[in-house]
């Protein structure tokens, strides 16, 4: 049970009074990053290192009132001041509390497995009002609701969505935002998803936009008639305090700040406090003049103390040195270097806000190459591999990140490529760092996979350039010429180039083999598994791996190599012969290819020993398989043979005899044989190190500005001075006391880039346990002292992919029915039904039900619980948008509902229009869509035309191709449409295949490729290509795609059941319909061939 903390005395156990004292004279600091605050007529609330603190109006000391593992958000006073509301993710997730003010134990009031966020008070004072999506039919949204301040079932108000609102004085107008960007990293937003503040009567249901503007306008507060709310509408651009009267509908800018914005404002009986800065402000509504409250806090800031914490979970890159008797991992920014079987782990030496990456052993054993951002930019780095001794940097680059660096056999070049995709090479005698190429489209992912091969003689450099085609060639480069030679031509996907180590061979991998896969539900074919191992002699001389062989009795064999005893192993490998000269035939050099008997599928980890060839084989498409095995095949023995039955990675040390495999976050060094085990594993559990939290966030907020620097698509950064917003932000980051903090600031930084799609999460962030809900898939009423099965949430009646525990077959609950009890359990009237189902997510649980209150004659019945409802609902609105545009069409129309244009909304797209697509008519609906892929299959699907007719004999003629709509169309967009759900209905448009209605989209479309992680295995995200259109014009991003024509989802409306766009949308079909009915084209009369 958490015990809601109501004094210094009972948070600091055990410290005595004057002990105390002296503490509140040491540990009292300004408090700075304060959030959610509120305010009552002599107290202010806030949040401050995710605990809730409170302190006098007039400032001073606070007081922390909570200390639980998990962080509290949105504490609001009731209307008197005695107790406190407030959301918090003890259990893993948010739910509302409520708790006295001075002292005493929290009550928990929601129960749900959804988000519920506090919102506010009613005026009495006796109920509740919060957000959450536990009923939403897509989770994009949430919905209001109210709760008693006692407990007991939550009841959703009558407005179909709501994120922030506030219940007049009389109790009767509720003015709320459907929507909201308040948690946005967006700032100066203007498109579809911008907030407008509604006001709507909870008695006759009518509802009008009070604010109509094209900024965001959210937050609203009540005092009196007047309105309080939060808008970016002013002249820069900065949320600040509006005020509207609600009577006369005048509006006027309260305050003016231009640094930075004001967050989440809350009022009180005589104030309104808001947080500016990491400060907080209170106004004074009498006369609207407003001023910092100076607040002190006695804590010892322990989460910025320096503490020992074992990093094997943030391991981010690795290598083998190159006798394979260690392995070097770069963890949280260090660099550790681990035995294989015995010994110490040894660290590589560190600087406390710096971090090292992308670690390559040096072939002689004496360096481990890294990138390191010790100096203020990632440089190529050296540290020596025994651990002691200085480190060097290298380069002087600047600006830029740099990934893996890979050691010419002789050690003493460096090949490297940049996110800016250009092919660096570092020679250490001459200190020399010069671009010796540059690819075209790559992105993170690639460069960070990106490869080289280096001959044995140190001389060519192998790697894959990409083509315009899209493919890759393989690339000669010539460090004695300084040339680079494309050898294979582009026409097929060629990758992962590798020397064997005699110089005789290069090997590759190549997309060459093409093999159909026919789709089931039409002719659409794809060609998976197009990869085959490719061998060419390097010399014309050189007679194929696979060059037919003659045994004869004069036939000379290859003399073996008299035995020697074995040597000692060490970490540095013994001093080896200098190698002979590779010499290359240019010419010819793709007609040289010969393919290997590898079968056709997909490879990596391409790796050439003596006598080997080594892969890893991943499961090949569609085959079901989920294991990717090592193997080599034996250029001799010309078979494969199986290293380990089971790896994601797989690295070859320098000497080429062992390898370092990963198999999830397992490592072993294991030997180039057969029938290999990962029996002895690394020791990358004693990986140790000791965090600076306040150097370590200076780094990784280094990281988060420099990843949108290097990667941004615009390199202008949108006009934006992003050197003054890194010393505009940093200067927050000495106010900051969790990593909850860190991510508020970087949230805030990269929002000033005005872009979609910059988002950050993650991190070393303090978590609760979570515990799971178990499901029902119905809705109750609170009826006659018990809980009534009010309805059961179904989906189509031929959809079985999910379906409520109580629609199983032989389970006879009917709706109507009252739930007593949940494993013997009974239900308390005083927590919600969700409260009973605590921990059985996925569980059979025993329900004792009965058509009455009372336990007399009541049955019991098994069932199986759902760990989530969110599928279950977004069926039954779909089927019952089906429905209802069914009824009102007489069958004509047909209903596609397409959530995401990822997988999943791809395959809801073949599915409903496979099903529909004879209808004469038929409606796309992409509200709510979360985006995904680009969807240009997407329309080409929906936009196939009639071409032709087979007429048959028997039976009915084909039209061609069968699965194409011939009818009018329409698509149905909304604010929450977004990324890939704004690019499917531009492309819809642009196609001509019908109308757009509804409202403005989101307008966030320029999308990701990915960038590193930070340190802490936290990340942020960059917008990395932008759209623009035929006419060379930039489009969508910040604005969103218009409607053809605009229905405004009226609240007023939707309360009554109705969906004015959906209905609209019917009648722009039927209107289509009417006006050119669907035409059969008769089959002509069969052709006379007869002789005359």
């Amino acid at each position: 049970m958490r015990v809601w903390l109501c004094s210094l005395a009972v948070l600091w156990t055990g410290v005595l009074p004057g002990a105390l004292l002296a503490q509140q004279i040491t540990g009292a600091v300004d408090a700075r990053m304060l959030r959610y605050p509120d305010v009552s007529a002599t107290e202010i609330a806030f949040v401050y290192a995710g605990d809730i603190w409170i302190v006098p109006k007039t400032g001073g000391t606070a007081t922390r009132l909570s200390s639980p593992r998990g962080e509290e958000q949105f504490p609001r006073f009731s209307p008197d001041g005695s107790r406190l509301a407030y959301s918090a993710n003890y259990d893993g997730n948010l739910d509302v509390y409520v708790a006295p003010t001075h002292g005493g134990l929290p009550l928990r009031l929601t129960y749900h497995g959804a988000p519920d966020r506090m919102v506010d008070w009613y005026p009495d004072g006796q109920r509740l009002l919060f957000a959450s999506s536990r009923t939403s039919f897509r989770e994009r949204f949430n919905q209001l609701y109210s709760i008693s301040a006692q407990g007991g079932l939550p009841e959703r108000l009558p407005v179909p969505y709501g994120e922030f609102g506030a219940i007049a004085p009389d109790g009767r107008t509720l003015a709320y935002t459907p929507i909201s960007v308040d948690f946005r990293t967006w700032k100066r937003y203007r498109g579809g998803m911008n907030a407008d503040i509604w006001l709507f009567d909870l008695q006759t249901y009518s509802a009008r936009n009070l604010t109509r503007h094209e900024a965001n306008d959210s937050q609203p507060m009540w005092h009196g008639t007047t309105l309080y709310f939060l808008s970016d509408r002013g002249p820069h651009k900065r949320h600040n305090l509006w005020a509207c009267d609600t009577r006369s509908g005048t509006f006027r800018q309260v305050t003016f700040f231009k640094d930075y914005d004001v967050t989440f404002p809350s009022i009180g009986p005589q104030d309104i406090v808001f947080e500016n800065g990491g400060r907080l402000y209170l106004l004074d509504l009498q006369t609207e003049k407003y001023h910092e409250v100076q607040i002190r806090v006695v804590t010892d800031r322990a989460t910025l103390k320096p503490r020992q914490q074992n990093v094997s979970s943030y391991i981010q890159g690795c290598d083998i040195s190159p006798s394979g008797k260690r392995a070097v991992f770069a963890a949280r920014g260090r660099l550790f270097t681990v035995p294989a079987e015995h010994g110490v782990v040894r660290s590589l030496g560190h600087e406390a806000d710096a971090a090292d990456r992308y670690p390559a052993w040096s072939p002689d054993g004496q360096w481990v190459a890294c990138f390191s951002d010790r100096t203020g930019e990632y440089e190529l780095t050296l540290r020596p591999a025994s651990g002691s001794g200085s480190t060097r940097t290298l380069t002087t680059l600047g600006p830029g990140y740099r990934y893996r660096p890979w050691w010419s056999p002789d050690s003493r070049k460096l090949a490297f490529i940049d996110q800016a995709m250009r092919l660096h090479l570092h020679e250490l005698d001459s200190g020399t760092t010069r671009v010796i190429d540059r690819q075209l489209w790559m992105y993170h992912s690639d460069l960070d996979r990106f490869r080289v091969s280096w001959s044995a003689d140190s001389r060519w450099l192998a790697y894959a350039r990409d083509c315009t085609n899209g493919h890759t060639a393989i690339v000669l480069y010539d460090t004695r010429t300084a040339q680079a030679h494309q050898v294979t031509s582009g026409f097929y996907d060629d990758s992962q180039p590798v020397f064997d180590p005699d110089g005789k061979y290069l090997y590759f991998l190549t997309g060459r083999s093409f093999t159909p896969v026919y789709s089931d539900l039409d002719n659409t074919w794809v060609y998976p598994n197009t990869t085959q191992i490719a061998a060419v002699p390097l010399r014309k001389d050189v007679p194929s791996p696979l060059a037919p062989r003659n045994d004869d009795e004069g036939e000379k064999k290859d003399k073996p190599e008299d035995k020697k005893p074995a040597e000692k192993k060490t970490d540095k490998p013994q001093a080896e012969t200098k190698p002979s000269p590779v010499e290359i035939d240019l010419a010819d050099f793709e007609r040289r290819v010969v393919l290997l008997p590898s079968k056709p599928g997909r490879y990596d980890d391409l790796w050439a020993a003596p006598g080997k060839l080594i892969y890893r084989r991943l499961p090949r498409a569609g085959s079901g398989d989920e294991k990717s095995p090592v193997v080599f095949y034996d250029l001799e023995k010309r078979e494969e043979k199986t290293i380990l039955d089971d790896a994601d990675d797989a690295i070859l040390c320098a000497k080429r005899d062992k390898l370092l495999v990963r198999k999830k976050t397992d490592y072993a060094i294991i030997e180039v044989k057969e029938n290999q085990k990962m029996d002895k594993k690394l020791a990358t559990g004693n990986l140790e190190a000791v965090i600076d939290p306040v150097a370590e966030w200076r780094q990784i907020f280094l990281d988060a500005w420099r990843f949108q620097r290097d990667y941004f698509y615009d390199p202008g950064l949108h006009g934006v001075d992003w050197e003054a917003m890194r010393q505009h932000y940093s200067r927050l980051l000495a106010d900051c006391v969790t990593r909850w903090d860190v991510n508020a600031v970087i949230g805030d930084l990269i929002a000033e880039l005005n872009a979609s799609h910059t988002y950050r999460s993650g991190g070393d962030l303090e978590q609760p346990e979570s515990r799971s809900v178990g499901y029902l898939g119905c809705d109750f009423t609170f009826e006659q002292g018990a809980y009534r099965i009010a309805k059961i949430i179904d989906g189509a009646p031929w959809d079985a992919e999910v379906r409520s525990p109580l629609r199983q077959p032989g389970v006879q609950v009917q709706e109507g029915d009252f739930l007593l009890a949940v494993n013997g359990v009974p239900l308390d009237p005083a927590f919600e039904p969700a409260a009973a189902f605590q921990g059985l997510a996925d569980k059979p649980v025993l329900l004792t039900v009965n058509s009455k209150p009372t336990r007399e004659g009541a049955r019991e019945v098994l069932v199986q619980t759902l760990a989530s409802e969110a599928r279950l609902r977004q069926l039954a609105w779909i089927e019952a948008n089906r429905q209802r545009v069914e009824k009102a069409s007489g069958g004509q129309i047909g209903y596609v509902y397409v959530p995401d244009t990822a997988r999943n909304g791809q395959s809801e797209l073949v599915r409903q229009f496979r099903a529909q697509f004879d209808k004469p008519g038929l409606i796309i609906d992409e509200r709510f869509n979360s985006g995904g892929q680009i969807p240009d299959r997407f329309v080409e699907l929906i936009g196939r035309s009639l071409l032709n007719y087979w007429g048959v004999r028997d039976g009915l003629d084909w039209p061609w191709p069968r699965t194409a709509h011939r009818g009018p169309k329409v698509m149905l967009i909304n604010g929450w449409s977004g990324s890939g759900g704004d690019c499917f209905p531009y492309y819809f448009k642009k196609a001509g295949l019908g109308l757009l209605i509804g409202q403005r989209t989101w307008g966030g479309l320029i999308g990701m490729t990915g960038v590193p992680p930070l340190i802490d295995n936290g990340s942020v995200t960059v917008p990395t290509f932008g759209i623009y259109d035929t006419e060379g014009q930039w489009i969508i991003e910040g604005f969103g795609v218009s409607p053809d024509i605009e229905v405004v989802d009226d609240p007023g409306l939707m309360a009554q059941g109705q969906d004015p766009q959906l209905d609209r949308a019917v009648a722009e079909i039927l209107k289509a319909l009417k006006a050119n009915p669907p035409k059969t084209v008769p089959k002509p009369k069969y052709p006379i061939r007869a002789p005359d």
